[in-house]
């Protein structure tokens, strides 16, 4: 037990500052970060309190703006900061050519900006020599982790960085180190950081997964073999009474133990062009997989130990092929984009029926192509959809309907895809904002109820 003893007026500033730091306590314990590619815990979920339910007909508050470069890497928030990853672009001609590789020269950098003020905080690059199709910058999302940030290039060097202040701590420079080819797309996982081990999809014999030391850089461990190592995140989850680590390359469906490397289970599992993208959904006791190429397939766990079997697989008339966006499940409907229709649907996760479609938050109704991209996040009753045109979209999702309840027009698309503008880039949303980039700004708007 202690006793404060004040005069009258030193106990009034110390009213002030016990109410301050009280407040600041309140402040922190509603705000969120979203450190890396698709929140906290890669669930597309956004936990905070204090936000819009729809938006105002005068539309939505931009705080700031920033010019950027070239990129398809979203934005990471943490402790106030924003991390975004683009490229700087000085000689060439950006072609996108889905099967032709595109020459470029530049650097890739990483920014690092104050997430109230977008003040630039440091500066982070390199020279980089792009040729790769859809040369229009870097893929993956920074990784903030411990007081690192950890990126990884299109031409596939991994580098750590010191948060504070962008101090190099280690690199490494797969295609030398791995001896490997840059895949036509480019490398485009997002590392994941899980205690002291950073998680990257590499590629090459024996070496598709390495799990690195986060401190040093050293090479824990290496698993798996494939031609190519795919485009996909690793993908942590618990399940069977064990941690799992999964791996979807073009060959198979892997489940890893990520202490060791050593294979729990896999199936084959074989997406169209290589392309395994989206990371596997876990609802309950299923998973859910789907790609290019009518891949679309619900596997089923054991749930008292590391085992898997497939479930059911899709045809042309049922189930979801999602690429470019990880699908969402609720109440066992997997809402997502369908590559060949690019519409935007629900399908019942038991057996692959779909339920519903629309173009509304893809590419319009009324129009057509394939790709069309919708990134869904969720919070509360209802969801955040960023569209490739640059509209945010609040919407509700059931298994009866998609019903829109208000549009927002964030952006311009400035990259190009199948003939239409598109922006392929997935927001971050902390500190009661959206922040989300094009090929040349990056924007903070705020989606805080006070605002309005």
């Amino acid at each position: 037990m202690f006793q404060i003893t004040t005069q009258p007026t030193q106990w009034f500033s110390l009213k002030i500052c016990l109410l301050a730091l009280l407040v600041s306590g309140l402040h922190f314990s509603h705000a969120t970060d979203w450190p890396q590619w698709m929140g906290p815990d890669r669930a597309s979920i956004w936990q905070e309190d204090g936000i819009v339910e729809s938006f105002p007909e005068s539309g939505l508050k931009r705080i700031w703006r920033v010019k950027v470069g070239l990129g398809y890497s979203g934005p990471a928030v943490a402790d106030g900061k924003v991390y975004l990853f683009d490229y700087v672009k000085k000689e060439g001609q950006l072609k996108n050519n889905p099967s032709g590789k595109n020459l470029l020269e530049g650097r890739e950098r990483l920014l690092c900006l104050d997430a109230a003020t977008g003040a630039t905080e440091w500066v982070y690059d390199y020279i980089q020599y792009y040729n790769l199709s859809y040369a229009a910058g870097p893929r993956s999302t920074p990784t903030v982790h411990q007081g690192k940030v950890f990126i990884l290039g299109a031409e596939g060097r991994l580098s750590c960085l010191s948060a504070k202040d962008g101090k190099l701590i280690w690199h490494k420079d797969f295609k030398k180190e791995y001896d490997i080819e840059t895949p036509i797309w480019g490398f485009s996982s997002h590392p994941l950081a899980k205690g002291d081990t950073l998680y990257s999809l590499v590629g090459g014999e024996g070496s598709v997964l390495v799990a690195f030391d986060a401190d040093t850089g050293d090479e824990k461990w290496r698993a798996l073999s494939a031609p190519e190592p795919g485009y996909g995140p690793p993908t942590w989850i618990e399940h069977g009474g064990v941690s799992q680590l999964l791996i979807w390359h073009p060959e198979s469906l892997n489940s890893l133990n990520p202490e060791t490397g050593e294979s729990h289970w896999s199936i084959p599992l074989k997406p169209g062009y290589n392309l395994s993208i989206a990371a596997p959904r876990l609802y309950e006791d299923s998973l859910f997989v789907s790609a290019i190429g009518n891949v679309g397939a619900m596997i089923e766990l054991d749930p008292l130990k590391p085992a898997a079997r497939i479930a059911w697989r899709g045809n042309a008339r049922s189930a979801l092929y999602s690429v470019n966006v990880t699908p969402f499940i609720e109440d066992g409907i997997i809402y997502g984009c369908d590559v060949e229709s690019s519409a935007f649907m629900a399908v019942r996760l038991e057996d692959g029926k779909r339920l519903w479609e629309t173009h509304q938050p893809t590419i319009g109704e009324g129009n057509s192509g394939r790709h069309g991209t919708a990134f869904v996040v969720q919070h509360e009753d209802r969801y955040f959809l960023f569209s490739e045109t640059g509209d945010l979209i609040l919407a509700r999702l059931t298994a009866e309907s998609y019903h829109e309840i208000s549009r927002a027009h964030l952006l311009d698309p400035t990259n190009e895809a199948f003939g239409r503008d598109v922006v392929w880039s997935h927001p971050a949303f902390a500190h009661q904002n959206i922040y989300v980039r094009n090929d040349k700004e990056i924007v903070c708007v705020s989606l805080a109820k006070k605002d309005y």
